[in-house]
């Protein structure tokens, strides 16, 4: 298996509410987005090539207009990316602000046979820049960090190489962000834990749930 299956929905996902850890706004959250970026780098899951953004009016709310910015130039942590990013704002809206920040790139997973596999978006990152208060999620659509496949096989190789990873990641984020993560809601291709994946029932066969129907 050289090419990984994505679900639609999240696998897992795990939240962190920032409220008290750093105030909010985009600052805040492109500096926490660098931080969490660098844990991931760790485990080879997140190296990040771009960001997406969604432009919000307040009052009016949505302006249906989402706008994307290359790292090449300028990566997370730079100084002087949050006025790259104002420096977007679509004029059609000025006093537009910005509500999300989505951290996209490539990691590493690794095949049965040991193998590291580039994928684009092994892991998804997600910031909220709300004046509310920061917050930040992880989630994962593929299927290589459970004990079974989306058809239900069982490939304990490929989870041993790359689930202990995830688990590693989570760890450190912990310790970074000074609270564990809050485990998302139950989808229908995986629940999520502080640490990982709840391993899904098995049926007489051995099997796990087959989840293609749905892919």
């Amino acid at each position: 298996m050289s090419r990984l299956m994505r679900s639609p929905k999240e696998r897992g996902s795990w939240f962190w509410d920032l409220y008290d850890f750093a105030p909010p706004g985009l600052e805040s959250a492109l500096s926490v987005a660098a931080g969490i970026c660098d844990v991931l780098a760790q485990f080879e899951l997140l190296k990040p090539v771009q960001i997406t953004y969604d432009w919000y009016v307040l009052g009016s709310g949505t302006t249906g207009i989402t706008s994307t910015l290359g790292l090449a130039r300028t990566p997370l942590g730079d100084p002087a990316l949050p006025e790259r990013v104002r420096g977007s704002r679509p004029t059609a809206y000025p006093t537009a602000e910005i509500a999300d920040v989505d951290v996209l790139g490539s990691g590493t997973w690794i095949d049965e046979g040991g193998r590291p596999r580039t994928e684009y978006r092994l892991i998804d990152l997600s910031l909220s820049t709300a004046p509310t208060g920061l917050s930040a999620e992880l989630s994962v659509h593929h299927d290589i960090w459970g004990q079974y496949d989306f058809a239900g096989h069982a490939h304990p190789q490929i989870h041993q190489h790359n689930a202990p990873r995830l688990a590693g990641a989570l760890k450190e984020l912990t310790s970074l962000l000074r609270m564990p993560p809050e485990p998302g809601e139950p989808t229908y291709f995986g629940t999520a834990t502080v640490d990982g994946l709840a391993e899904p029932d098995v049926d007489e066969n051995g099997m796990g749930p087959d989840l293609t129907d749905r892919l």
